[in-house]
């Protein structure tokens, strides 16, 4: 039975805290992390973008 993959540690640029004090990844750990887990990240590269129209 084939293992599962082992998640990587996280690296300088990962993510950061905003000032409440919540841990918030970047769009750089979204791309290597390779999909989307649907969770509407604030920087997830494979959300799409909502336009409004006026």
């Amino acid at each position: 039975m084939p293992q599962p993959p082992q998640p990587q540690p996280l690296q300088p640029g990962d993510f950061y805290y905003t000032p409440e004090g919540y841990l918030v990844f970047t769009e750089q750990y979204h791309r290597r992390r390779g999909s989307c887990c649907g969770s509407g990240c604030r920087h997830c590269p494979w959300r799409k973008k909502v336009t409004r129209d006026k």
